[in-house]
């Protein structure tokens, strides 16, 4: 089967039933004029032009600052930014263990959009140095309202996963 006929299968079988065939024939002609617009954009999305500060506090009191995007975790800006925090995010932000525990202050803590769920609490029994306000950084997903959050590392980390 040829390329555009497999397209043309593809798109028949994606488009709701309740368009009628000219709005379809309509839709595909606007489209080559839709991406070339899309091409010669100057701007990004928004999402990945906004990016936030960290400070990540070290419990020997060093402050390392770092920035992340919106929508990234704080393991990701742990990762992307190659931050050394011996141990953390031992399981790539699969939720099964508690080595990207961080304790935010109470300000920050309540700042936080998402509420722990009971998988991330089962976690977090299970870290060192455990407080109110603690949470694992796969779990925080950075925003503009969390931009200059400041997060304490403990001094030990738990892999639950041992």
């Amino acid at each position: 089967m040829a390329l555009r006929q497999k397209v043309m299968a593809f798109s028949r079988a994606m488009v709701p039933q309740t368009i009628s065939k000219s709005a379809l024939k309509a839709a595909r002609s606007d489209q080559s004029a839709l991406i070339f617009r899309r091409l010669l954009s100057t701007t990004n999305p928004q999402a990945q032009n906004k990016e936030v500060s960290v400070t990540f506090i070290r419990a020997s009191g060093e402050k390392i600052e770092a920035k992340g995007k919106v929508g990234d975790s704080l393991l990701d800006v742990i990762v992307n930014n190659e931050i050394d925090l011996d141990g953390f995010g031992a399981c790539e932000g699969t939720l099964t263990c508690s080595t990207c525990h961080l304790i935010f202050s109470k300000e920050d803590y309540d700042k936080l959009p998402e509420k722990p769920t009971d998988e991330e609490l089962d976690m977090l029994d299970l870290a060192y140095d455990l407080t109110d306000t603690s949470r694992l950084g796969c779990q925080i997903i950075l925003s503009e309202e969390l931009n200059g959050l400041q997060v304490r590392v403990p001094a030990t980390i738990n892999d639950a996963r041992s």
